[in-house]
């Protein structure tokens, strides 16, 4: 049937032309931005997926940041104990060449002062040593003998003071420390403590005693070197000192061997899972500059034969003539 008012051919190449442009536009949308997914019209369950995933990854991923955080945390709290450990062994071995009988009291005057210098560093890396501005340590105070006086010492009505006896030992005070807590995913549960026990080094550094006593007792002298007594007895402080560092440092390796496993570990899940996420969301650059020229071509073949469909009704004419 030869009709004017309806170009059927026309609108059949309208129709091609208009999805053959949408094809193309899309292509080139993948193509240039390289995902498959630019917008839910593309792929709304894929799109839903895919940004749970780079929640999930981003989340990983500075996890991972933290996680390292952490392993620099205890990093400059072992490198400090290093330190320590290092002029405790110094001490130490200053004790022992004092306790010889060879040495008269001027050399051990001469030691002593070498050990004053390394207690009095000893006591500002313990007290001084910060990560981020956090102190790391803090020096357990001793708590000081009471002589069982009442009042203070002021006061006309109290007991008169009983001296402390000598060479008694203050009670050490509670253990207690700095926990670091370092979240290293997104549950409540996905964290790792670093323990950074409280240092009582008092017996070598001669740190005050707790002088909240009536009256305060003295506070300790620290080690003492220049009599053969002194450099013997300050050897076990020092061994003692050596125990407490060595027991704190176990603690930070142990805390950063586990930093460097939750490291490892969510390394290994952010790689896979942005492989999964990329199976989902990025464009096949292959699949999409083939479609990409099919439809370059289904538009220039759409847009000829809707010229030729335009074309056909002017034969009309010639019935007319």
């Amino acid at each position: 049937m030869t009709v004017i008012n309806t170009n059927v051919s026309a609108l059949y190449a309208q129709n091609g032309s208009r999805t053959a442009n949408a094809a193309l536009q899309t292509a080139m949308q993948r193509l240039s931005t390289g995902k498959r997914i630019n917008s839910a019209a593309d792929d709304a369950a894929g799109l839903a997926i895919s940004n749970s995933m780079t929640s999930d990854i981003r989340g990983m991923n500075q996890a991972i940041r933290n996680a390292n955080d952490g392993i620099s945390l205890a990093q400059t709290a072992g490198g400090a104990l290093d330190e320590v450990t290092n002029m405790l062994q110094r001490i130490r071995e200053l004790s022992v060449q004092s306790a010889s009988g060879t040495y008269s009291n001027d050399d051990r005057a001469n030691l002593q002062a070498e050990v004053s210098q390394l207690t009095a560093q000893i006591g500002d890396i313990v007290s001084n040593t910060k990560f981020n501005g956090n102190t790391l340590f803090s020096a357990a105070a001793g708590t000081a003998a009471t002589d069982g006086t009442p009042g203070d010492p002021g006061d006309p009505t109290a007991d008169p003071p009983v001296p402390a006896t000598p060479a008694t030992p203050a009670t050490p005070g509670t253990p207690g420390g700095t926990t670091f807590t370092i979240q290293t995913g997104s549950g409540s549960g996905d964290t790792v403590d670093i323990n950074i026990a409280q240092l009582d080094l008092s017996d070598v550094t001669g740190a005050a005693a707790d002088d909240t006593a009536d009256p305060p007792v003295a506070a300790k002298t620290g080690v003492d070197i220049s009599t053969v007594s002194g450099a013997k007895a300050a050897m076990g402080f020092v061994d003692t000192a050596l125990k407490t560092v060595a027991n704190v440092q176990a603690t930070l390796g142990a805390s950063e061997s586990r930093l460097n496993s939750v490291v490892n570990n969510l390394t290994t899940n952010v790689q896979n899972l942005t492989q999964a996420r990329s199976q989902i969301q990025d464009a096949d650059f292959s699949a999409e500059t083939t479609s990409l020229a099919q439809a370059q071509i289904l538009s220039q073949a759409s847009t000829a034969m809707l010229a030729q469909a335009n074309q056909s009704q002017q034969g009309i004419l010639k019935l007319l003539q």
